[in-house]
């Protein structure tokens, strides 16, 4: 984005991220399903079905959102440029809470959008849902600080998945992991 004067000097830039989504599952196999017999299979249903496509939020923040924000993001902020995430609201709310600042003081402005349907048309319109204003620093620590949560949580979901691959003896039951075990 370019604010220029009328002699087309530039007086100003800052940059848009739009930010798509990884998908996991099938498309090829239901749309090389489709396409055999376009004319009956126009209105299928594939949810349901084996490998259905579903969005891949946490991939898509970790592989694209994240690494784009620090690259990119990092040398507008250096530059103390404003920056503007274009995100679907399904994406959005995946991510953690965001502290929120007032316009002024943004340095990101998050720009949710959702699919509307528009039947007068027959068709679907992007549309902008909310607008989220957030610091760069802030923003970028919540996204790619993984929460710890409490360690005795992941002992109780270790153990159950050890339990369930090693054979002890007659019990088939692994030994308890205790604190001294893990030292």
């Amino acid at each position: 984005m370019v604010s220029y004067d009328d002699h087309g000097h530039v007086n100003d830039f800052g940059a848009c991220e739009v930010q798509a989504v990884y998908i996991s599952g099938n498309v090829r196999t239901p749309f090389e399903f489709y396409m055999q017999d376009t004319a009956n299979r126009s209105d299928m249903d594939w949810t349901g079905q084996p490998n259905y496509p579903r969005p891949d939020y946490l991939s898509s923040s970790r592989k694209r959102l994240a690494p784009q924000l620090i690259f990119k993001g990092g040398i507008l902020h250096g530059w103390r440029k404003k920056q503007a995430v274009a995100i679907h609201s399904g994406f959005f709310g995946t991510l953690p809470t965001l502290t929120e600042v007032i316009e002024k003081d943004a340095e990101i402005a998050w720009l949710i959008y959702d699919l509307a349907r528009d039947d007068s048309q027959n068709l679907y319109k992007l549309v902008r849902q909310r607008t989220v204003y957030t610091e760069f620093e802030s923003a970028l620590l919540r996204i790619t600080k993984a929460d710890a949560g409490p360690v005795e949580t992941f002992v109780e979901h270790l153990q159950t998945k050890l339990d369930k691959k090693l054979d002890s003896g007659a019990s088939g039951i692994a030994p308890a992991l205790t604190d001294d075990s893990l030292a």
